[in-house]
């Protein structure tokens, strides 16, 4: 897989974990969107607190496999590669790595809505910033 387009590294903290200092799993889901929030505040300088007035990026689709678990210390590298964009959606490819450790990998679809819901084009200004951003799915 080519290098990623964007990538954050991530502490597994307290919060993060189950009593057993295990993530539970719906933090990496939260964890997941942290990554799509600063990917778009950071690469594309879109910020969701500007896209939030009057727009929105919800997940469509999301498919992730946990492969190793990860502990409250752990340091984790979360990748983004941008898979495939469409006129109102967007699909990437994410993984979290522990000492090159995959611990999971997902795939998930997000869809550019308008103020209803409905799904609404790309931003025209957002269109050159996330072609740019995307490459093969080699996976």
């Amino acid at each position: 897989m080519t290098e990623p387009v964007f990538a954050k590294d991530q502490k597994v903290l307290f919060r993060h974990c189950d009593p057993a200092g295990i993530v539970f799993f719906p933090r990496y889901f939260e964890m997941m969107n942290d990554l799509v929030e600063a990917f778009f505040d950071e690469a594309l300088d879109y910020p969701f607190e500007q896209i939030l007035k009057t727009e929105g990026i919800p997940t469509a689709q999301i498919e992730t496999r946990f492969v190793r678990p990860s502990y409250h210390g752990d340091h984790l590298r979360l990748s983004l590669w941008v898979l495939r964009l469409g006129t109102a959606s967007l699909t990437y490819r994410m993984t979290a790595t522990c000492s090159d450790e995959v611990r999971f990998e997902t795939r998930a679809t997000l869809v550019h809505v308008d103020n209803t819901g409905r799904p609404s084009p790309w931003p025209e200004v957002l269109v050159p910033l996330l072609k740019s951003k995307e490459v093969p799915d080699d996976a």
